[in-house]
C-alpha cells in the first residue's frame, strides 16, 4: 500500500500523541490514590500499540537494524537499573515501579529479525540462516524459562534474580505476550488495511470474550483506538528529535514517582 503520497500525520506526529497520551496515562499510575480517577487510564490503552507500529517502521527504514536494537537493549538495562535506584531512595508503599516498554520493544524487533533472517536463509538456501533466525525468536522465551527457573528456587531476593531481570523476556514485558502484536505488523507491513484489522482483532482478544467488566476494570481493548493514528500515517518522517523520545520516557516515569513519594502518596 503506498501511503506515501497521502496527506496526513508523520512518524513523528504519531511519537508526539503516543508520549502524550502515555504521559496522561501514568499520571493516572502515580496518582490514582491521590484521586485521580480511573477513566484517565483510558487514554493509555492505545499507547503500546502506537509504539509496537513505530518500531516496525524503524526496523524497517533503518540504515542499522542491530544498532537500532542495541539502543533498545540499553534503553531497556538503563530502564531497569533506574527503577531499582529510585526505589532505593523513594517509596509509593506497595507499588512497584516495573515500567518498561523498551523490554517490549527489543523484544518485538529481535523478532522481526528473526524472521528477516530466516526469509533471508530461505532466499539464499543457508540453513544455518534459518537456525539463527529461530534462535532469535526463542531466545526471549529462553530467558523466561530462565527467569522461572530462579523463581521456582525462591531465588527471588538474591543476586541471580538480579542477573535475570537484566534478560529481556516476556515475563518481565509491560504488555505480556501482546508484544508479539509488533512481529505480527511486521508480516503484515505491506498491507495497512491487514495491519489495522489485526490491531482490533487483538484488542477483542484482550477482552477474554467478558464484556462486562470493558467499562469497569479490563479497558484494554481500547488499545485499538491506535488505528486512527496509524490510519492516516502518511509513510514520512517528519522531524527526528531521537534522543528526546529515548529521553523521555524514562525520565517523566521517575519524575512523576518521585512526585507522587513526595507528596506522601502510597499504595
Amino acid at each position: 500500500m503506498d501511503t506515501t503520497a497521502r496527506r496526513g500525520i508523520t512518524n513523528f506526529d504519531i511519537k508526539v500523541i503516543g508520549i502524550t497520551l502515555m504521559f496522561i496515562d501514568h499520571v493516572h499510575e502515580m496518582f490514582n490514590a491521590a484521586g485521580v480517577p480511573d477513566w484517565v487510564d483510558w487514554f493509555g490503552r492505545p499507547v503500546a500499540t502506537i509504539f509496537f507500529f513505530l518500531s516496525v517502521e524503524g526496523f524497517i527504514h533503518t540504515h542499522d537494524q542491530k544498532r537500532y536494537l542495541s539502543r533498545l537493549l540499553i534503553g531497556f538495562w538503563i530502564m531497569q537499573i533506574g527503577n531499582l535506584v529510585v526505589q532505593h531512595f523513594f517509596s509509593l508503599g506497595n507499588f512497584a515501579l516495573i515500567n518498561n516498554i523498551f523490554g517490549d520493544l527489543f523484544i518485538g524487533v529481535l523478532t522481526m529479525y528473526g524472521i528477516q533472517t530466516i526469509s533471508q536463509g530461505r532466499q539464499k538456501h543457508q540453513p544455518s540462516k534459518i537456525w539463527g533466525g529461530i534462535f532469535l525468536i526463542i531466545l526471549p522465551l529462553i530467558f523466561a524459562g530462565l527467569m522461572m527457573t530462579v523463581l521456582s528456587a525462591n531465588l527471588g531476593g538474591t543476586i541471580w534474580m538480579k542477573v535475570v531481570s537484566l534478560l529481556p523476556n516476556p515475563l518481565l514485558a509491560e504488555n505480556g505476550f501482546v508484544l508479539y502484536l509488533g512481529p505480527l505488523l511486521y508480516l503484515l507491513r505491506k498491507n495497512r488495511n491487514w495491519q489495522l484489522l489485526a490491531i482490533v482483532a487483538v484488542a477483542l482478544l484482550t477482552t477474554g470474550f467478558n464484556f462486562s467488566t470493558m467499562f469497569t476494570t479490563n479497558f484494554q481493548w481500547l488499545m485499538f483506538l491506535a488505528v486512527i493514528p496509524i490510519y492516516f500515517y502518511n509513510g514520512k518522517l517528519g522531524r527526528s528529535m531521537k534522543g528526546f523520545f529515548y529521553a523521555f520516557y524514562p525520565l517523566h516515569i521517575w519524575i512523576l514517582y518521585i512526585l507522587a513519594s513526595l507528596m506522601g502518596i502510597h499504595y
